[in-house]
């Protein structure tokens, strides 16, 4: 299945620029950094998270994980600025809820939370990069996007720190 058509459609109404990679099967970010030949700090790993009963995208690099305490704390700086309760528990989204909720296969969910409607949390060191490789929907098809094509589409994002070395 090529990338989704409702993203590509999102893409191209926001006048973002992009390119389509076509590539062999991967399921993790660092495969998909070993098959397209990149630095792992170039490609997103796009984690779907539970905050309590909310739900919410966080974008970091395929060779780090996500510190869940790091997030937690940006969270709740950030729910605390709109007036909102803190979040007392942060997991991984359960691919039951991600099946029903999101475009794509499951793995494959594009870094573009508001094409969801969820918010996407960015880790910095994303940022960083002259040009970045994200998840289009597929596991063999993946979108490349130049650092400000990437800040463009992710609209309101909070920025900050949550990612941790393997």
């Amino acid at each position: 299945m090529p990338p989704l058509k409702s993203l590509l459609n999102f893409l191209d109404n926001s006048k973002i620029k992009y390119g389509i990679l076509e590539h062999r099967t991967v399921y993790t970010a660092m495969d998909k950094a070993r098959t397209l030949h990149l630095e792992p700090k170039m490609v997103v790993k796009t984690a779907v998270v539970k905050m309590d009963r909310d739900y919410t995208v966080v974008l970091i690099p395929a060779d780090k994980n996500l510190d869940k305490n790091k997030l937690k704390a940006a969270v709740n700086q950030w729910r605390k600025k709109k007036g909102e309760r803190a979040v007392k528990k942060i997991d991984f989204a359960k691919e039951v809820w991600m099946k029903k909720n999101l475009s794509g296969k499951v793995g494959a969910a594009p870094p573009f939370g508001h094409f969801f409607k969820l918010t996407a949390f960015v880790d910095n060191s994303l940022l960083r990069q002259p040009k970045l490789i994200v998840n289009a929907g597929d596991y063999n098809f993946s979108l490349g996007l130049t650092k400000s094509s990437f800040e463009k589409a992710l609209k309101e994002s909070i920025k900050g720190g949550f990612s941790k070395a393997k």
